[in-house]
């Protein structure tokens, strides 16, 4: 059985989750949230240990399940989980995205993770019934090593915010997330865009380029755009105009959002920042983010955002040339109530 896996990469803070539950609706997709995080948190080293399901990752009956049928025979719990995340660590950290597109599973530690990922998104499928496999992670080296994942099919996603609108974000104290300096956020933001950059280049055929802002103007056509890069049904699109009715989900770590359901609108602009981030914050991103905010479309100065000034991007734009993990800021939900965590993806419903 072969699964598809949409991988959507880049810095946090970009929108990733909220797109992410928008597709866990779609007939047949799953949103993991950020899988990476899986073995970290359910064993207590996280920063959250909560499945969006409101449950403990250990007690969610997904979860649960999926982390029983990864463990390999023989392995205590907590040792495996310490051991992925030593692997982890060493091998397929945003920096060892250009290593891994060169090399693949050369290393031993990329091998065994490239395993360890085979037989997650396995147990995931297994369990859900899913078809396409959402995974808003955003750590482009360990997205390099999906083509050597035996099992799946890959495809990638490059989501970009601007970066004051993100460094604005991680202004604010959310939960379980910590905060970020203007100047920490936006070396993120350059580094993680440019091993995303490497990514969806070496794969453009099935691959998108995505700006936050573009999804929050027209939301229905880029979640289309989504689905039918991995040949989804764009027909089960939960939006109706700028609402959409999103159910509890089984998503790993992400952006505090994750925890609410019901109707939720999109709102279609991004602008806070503005009249909110300190002038000295705005300069230092301009400062550090200048060449790839011009590539992108992004103005140093006033006005709006144009088309991408790199061509390698504007065919994966579509036609979306009018102007990235999203916040409360630009979307509001209801809180949810105690969710009803015994359902899976809406293809297991």
């Amino acid at each position: 059985m072969t699964v598809k896996v949409l991988s959507i990469n880049g810095w946090c803070r970009n929108g990733s989750t909220i797109i992410g539950n928008l597709l866990n609706e779609v007939e047949g997709f799953f949103h993991v949230g950020e899988l990476h995080f899986l073995w970290k948190n359910a064993y207590g080293k996280g920063s959250n240990n909560k499945c969006g399901c409101g449950r403990e990752l250990v007690a969610c009956p997904i979860w649960s399940r999926v982390l029983e049928r990864e463990q390999p025979a023989a392995h205590a719990r907590e040792a495996h989980a310490r051991e992925v995340c030593a692997r982890q660590a060493r091998s397929i950290r945003t920096r060892h995205t250009w290593r891994a597109l060169r090399d693949g599973i050369a290393s031993k530690d990329r091998q065994q993770h490239a395993e360890t990922m085979a037989r997650t998104y396995r147990a995931i499928a297994e369990e859900t019934g899913c078809q396409v496999i959402v995974d808003s992670t955003k750590i482009p080296g360990e997205a390099a090593l999906l083509e050597h994942v035996e099992g799946i099919e890959a495809y990638y996603v490059h989501l970009v915010r601007d970066p004051r609108a993100i460094a604005h974000s991680w202004m604010r104290q959310k939960d379980y997330a910590y905060t970020l300096s203007a100047f920490r956020s936006t070396a993120y933001w350059v580094t993680f865009n440019l091993a995303s950059r490497a990514l969806v280049a070496r794969y453009p055929e099935r691959s998108l380029f995505v700006r936050y802002e573009d999804f929050i103007r027209e939301p229905a056509r880029v979640l289309r755009t989504l689905v039918e890069l991995v040949g989804g049904d764009p027909s089960t699109l939960p939006l109706r105009g700028r609402v959409a009715e999103l159910q509890p989900n089984h998503t790993v770590t992400g952006n505090p959002d994750r925890f609410r359901s019901g109707p939720t609108l999109i709102r279609p602009d991004d602008s806070k920042w503005r009249d909110e981030l300190p002038t000295r914050d705005q300069l230092t991103t301009i400062a550090l983010a200048w060449p790839l905010m011009w590539k992108y479309g992004y103005p140093l100065t006033g006005g709006t955002t144009r088309a991408p000034a790199d061509a390698a991007y504007t065919h994966a734009n579509a036609d979306s040339h009018s102007g990235d993990r999203a916040d409360s800021d630009h979307t509001h939900s209801h809180p949810q109530p105690l969710p009803r965590s015994e359902r899976g993806p809406r293809s297991a419903r």
